[in-house]
């Protein structure tokens, strides 16, 4: 099935400045994988070592945070939107 993954401008250098791309997944988990495989090198960037997202990510399934659904397993289907948010800080 496949899925809108919005890609932020820093992350555009894998995606050959694409700031929209298409991949599948049935869950978030298979959409990342999906990204590595069109995208190269682009994962390492959204996990940790232990393949979990990296804490300053937040990731939205047509606009609700992963973190309050069911995470890397929030299921996906068919036209979903995926936004890849990098967290902002500031003071």
């Amino acid at each position: 099935m496949s899925v809108k993954v919005l890609i932020p401008t820093p992350l555009q250098k894998f995606t050959s400045e694409k700031a929209t791309v298409e991949c599948n997944g049935s869950n978030v988990a298979e959409l990342l994988d999906s990204l590595e495989a069109n995208c190269p090198g682009i994962k390492e960037r959204l996990c940790d070592e232990k393949g979990q997202l990296r804490r300053f990510l937040n990731v939205y399934v047509n606009e609700e945070d992963i973190r309050f659904l069911e995470g890397t397993d929030t299921p996906l289907n068919e036209g979903d939107e995926v936004s890849i948010v990098p967290a902002v800080a500031g003071g």
